[in-house]
């Protein structure tokens, strides 16, 4: 048989949140920005757009009017035209990366600057 353990001087869970110290970080604001800037999901959507309607529009208007009819090439060409907005995401993260970094070692040289004087 189990018996029921009374202690009374022990907290609860709730009563051990309500302490400053309960954690190392308790008496600091929290961080409450974003963790993905807004810039790289406005073009993480521009590019969800660009997949869905670039190669469709692609298809339909290249189907009757440039290849007469042969759906073949112009389903080639909406996979082409897919292709090239992959790999223009790719282009925009591969810019965005270098500036973050270039940003970093700005701020990195601007510390030592300061450190220095």
């Amino acid at each position: 048989m189990a018996t029921r353990r009374i202690v009374s001087q022990e907290k609860t869970l709730l009563e051990k949140d309500d302490t400053v110290g309960a954690s190392p970080a308790a008496d600091q604001k929290s961080d409450i920005a974003p963790a993905v800037p807004a810039s790289v999901i406005i073009k993480l959507l521009a590019t969800t757009l660009a997949m869905i309607s670039l190669p469709i529009a692609s298809y339909f208007f290249t189907v009757d009017r440039v290849f007469h009819g042969n759906s073949t090439y112009a389903a080639s060409l909406a996979a082409i035209v897919a292709n090239m907005v992959v790999i223009g995401y790719i282009f925009l993260a591969m810019a965005e990366d270098r500036s973050d970094q270039l940003e970093a070692s700005a701020k990195a040289k601007a510390k030592e600057g300061k450190k220095d004087q």
